[in-house]
C-alpha cells in the first residue's frame, strides 16, 4: 500500500468542481485538449502520447497562451524512474551584446524577442524516448480543430480580445488570429486552416519541416523580411535536452523542478525556508500562514532575479542557491510580524499552458508549454498559424548579469512543471501557470496538502496570494477580510484582484488503484479520465 497523505475531504472554498477518479487520467487548461489526450489513452496510448496530442491541441485551442512557436519544459515518470526534458530554445547567433545598446530595455514585442521556438522538438523528443504510437497520429486531432474549427470557450475569449488590443499594429497576427479584425467571441466557430497545414508537415516529417525544412525557410524568410536575426542555422542547431530534476525534501516529500534556466528552483528554495519556520502553528488561511510564505517567497525571488539564468552562463551553481544552511540563514531573516523588502543573499559559490496526463500503467506527464506574454511577440508566419514567443524579452541588459542578453543563450524562464515524490515513488504532477506565479502556485499546494492535508481539488480552489513587488502582494477576491487587514497591520501593501491574476493549475495526484484529477476553475479547463 502507498503512504498517501490523509486529506481532508471537504471542499471549503468558491469553485463547485469535484476531482476526477479514474486509472486514465488527463488534465488541461482547455477540454478540447484534454479529449485529444484522452483519444490517444483509449487508442491504446500512454501517458506519453496522450500528453504530445494534448500539447499539440492547445496550440490550436487555446493560441492565446501558447503557438507553435512557443517553448516547453516537462517532466516524466516512467514507472520506475524521473526524467527532465528542457526544450526551451537559445537566442540567435546574431544577439550580440553590443546590437542591444540601442534598446533601453529588452524588447517585450516583434523579431528582437524572439528566440528559437522549442516546443516541436520537445513533442518529438519525449514520442521518440517514451512514446507508443506513431507520432503522425499524435496530431490528428488537432490537425482536425484547426481545419474544422473549433467553438471558443468563454475565458479563452476574454483573454483573446485583449491580445487583439495589443496586436493592433501587427497585420500578421491580425490575418492568422482574428475574425475580421475582431477576436472570436465566445461560442463561435474559429477555423485556422494554416495552421492545420503547418500541424501536418510537422506531422509527416517528425518536425524536421520545423527546424530543417521549409517551414524553417519561411520563418526565416520573414525575419528577412522584417528586421529579425534568426537564420536556418540557428533553427537546424537547436536542440531540446534531457536533464536531470532538482528537489529538495519538504516535510518527507521530494518536490521536483526542471533546474535553471527556469524559476522552478524559487519554489524549491521558499519551502526549504519554509522547512525551518512553525507553519504547524499557523492555521490554514490564516495571515499568520500566508505571512510566512509570502516572506519565505520574496527572500527566493531575490535570488532567482539575482542568480538564474542558463546554466553555462551562471556564476552560482544550483546546490549552492539549495544549501540547506544557507536556505535556514535566509529563514531566520524573517520577521513573523512584518513584512519586509529583501535583498538577494551572499552566495559563497560552491501567457502559459499546463497539461498532465497519467495512465493506468504507472507513467505520468507534468509538461508546461508557453509563448510568455499572450501570444508572445506579435510575430506571426503568414499562412501558418505559427505565433512566434517573446521569450527573449527575459533576457536583461545589466552588463555582467548571468542572465545578459548573448549570442546562442537560454534566458531565464518563468515556465516549469512540478512533481511530487515519497520514498521513491510517484505521488503527484502538477503545474500552476502564469508568468512569476508559477514558483508561488507551486510552494501554496504544497503547503495546502503536506502541511494542512487539503485535497488537491480544494488546494486548488482555495484563494491565492501573488508577491507583486519590494511588499506589494496580491491576494485573490474571496480572501477573508480579517485576514486582509491583519497582513495590511504586518505592512504587506495589499491590493484585491480577481482570479485572472492567480494562474491555473492542473494537477493528477497518485491513488493505490488508479489517480485523482483536479482541474483550476479561473481556466476553462477539465480533468477528464476512464
Amino acid at each position: 500500500m502507498r503512504q498517501s497523505i490523509a486529506f481532508d475531504w471537504t471542499f471549503p472554498y468558491r469553485s463547485q468542481r469535484m476531482p476526477v477518479l479514474a486509472k486514465n487520467v488527463v488534465a488541461t487548461s482547455q477540454p478540447l485538449a484534454a479529449q485529444a489526450g484522452l483519444e490517444m489513452l483509449r487508442a491504446g496510448g500512454n501517458a506519453i502520447d496522450a500528453a504530445i496530442a494534448c500539447a499539440a491541441a492547445l496550440t490550436v485551442v487555446e493560441p492565446n497562451n501558447n503557438g507553435i512557436g512557443s517553448d516547453l519544459f516537462a517532466i516524466v515518470w516512467d514507472g520506475s524512474k524521473l526524467h527532465g526534458l528542457n526544450a526551451s530554445g537559445r537566442s540567435p547567433a546574431a544577439w550580440t551584446r553590443e546590437f542591444f545598446d540601442q534598446f533601453e530595455a529588452m524588447p517585450m514585442r516583434g523579431w528582437h524577442a524572439v528566440t528559437v521556438p522549442g516546443a516541436v522538438s520537445g513533442w518529438v523528443e519525449l514520442s521518440k524516448k517514451f512514446g507508443k504510437l506513431p507520432f503522425h497520429e499524435l496530431l490528428q486531432p488537432t490537425i482536425r480543430y484547426a481545419r474544422e474549427g473549433f467553438l471558443v470557450p468563454p475565458i479563452t475569449a476574454k483573454s483573446w480580445q485583449s491580445a487583439v488590443e495589443t496586436f493592433r499594429e501587427y497585420p500578421d497576427f491580425a490575418a492568422g488570429f482574428t475574425v475580421n479584425g475582431r477576436a472570436p467571441m465566445t461560442g463561435e466557430l474559429f477555423r485556422s486552416p494554416g495552421h492545420g497545414e503547418t500541424l501536418g508537415a510537422i506531422a509527416d516529417s517528425i518536425g524536421e519541416s520545423f527546424y530543417r525544412g521549409d517551414l524553417a525557410k519561411q520563418i526565416v524568410a520573414h525575419a528577412e523580411r522584417g528586421d529579425g536575426l534568426m537564420t536556418l542555422d540557428d533553427l537546424a542547431s537547436h536542440e531540446a535536452e534531457w536533464v536531470e530534476t532538482i528537489c529538495i525534501d519538504y516535510r518527507g516529500y521530494q518536490l521536483h523542478e526542471i533546474p535553471p534556466n527556469g524559476q522552478g528552483i524559487g519554489a524549491l528554495m521558499a519551502l526549504g525556508m519554509l522547512q525551518h519556520l512553525p507553519m504547524n502553528e499557523a492555521p490554514v488561511d490564516s495571515a499568520d500562514s500566508l505571512h510566512l510564505q509570502i516572506e519565505a517567497m520574496k527572500l527566493a525571488f531575490a535570488d532567482v532575479h539575482r542568480h538564474v539564468s542558463d546554466p553555462s552562463h551562471a556564476k552560482i551553481e544550483t546546490n549552492d542557491l539549495l544549501n540547506d544552511d544557507y536556505l535556514q540563514a535566509r529563514a531566520r531573516l524573517i520577521d513573523p510580524t512584518r513584512a519586509s523588502a529583501p535583498d538577494p543573499g551572499d552566495i559563497k559559490r560552491g501567457g502559459t499552458v499546463y497539461l498532465t496526463t497519467a495512465d493506468a500503467d504507472g507513467r505520468m506527464v507534468s509538461l508546461i508549454q508557453s509563448s510568455y506574454a499572450g501570444f508572445g511577440s506579435g510575430i506571426v508566419v503568414p499562412g501558418t498559424g505559427i505565433s512566434l514567443q517573446n521569450r527573449g524579452h527575459g533576457f536583461v541588459l545589466e552588463r555582467g548579469h548571468p542572465n545578459e542578453v548573448g549570442p546562442r543563450k537560454r534566458p531565464f524562464h518563468t515556465i516549469i512543471p512540478g512533481f511530487l515524490m515519497r520514498d521513491g515513488k510517484a505521488v503527484m504532477s502538477f503545474g500552476v501557470m502564469g508568468g512569476a506565479m508559477q514558483a508561488q502556485g507551486h510552494v501554496q499546494m504544497m503547503v495546502r496538502l503536506i502541511d494542512y492535508h487539503q485535497n488537491p481539488q480544494a488546494a486548488c480552489d482555495a484563494p491565492r496570494w501573488r508577491v507583486a513587488g519590494a511588499k506589494k502582494v496580491f491576494l485573490e477576491q474571496g480572501t477573508r477580510e480579517d485576514v486582509v487587514q491583519k497582513l495590511q497591520a504586518m505592512a504587506h501593501e495589499i491590493e484585491l484582484r480577481d482570479f485572472t491574476d492567480f494562474g491555473g493549475g492542473q494537477f493528477i495526484y497518485r491513488l493505490d488503484d488508479g489517480y485523482l484529477g483536479a482541474s483550476d476553475s479561473r481556466k476553462d479547463g477539465q480533468a477528464v479520465g476512464f
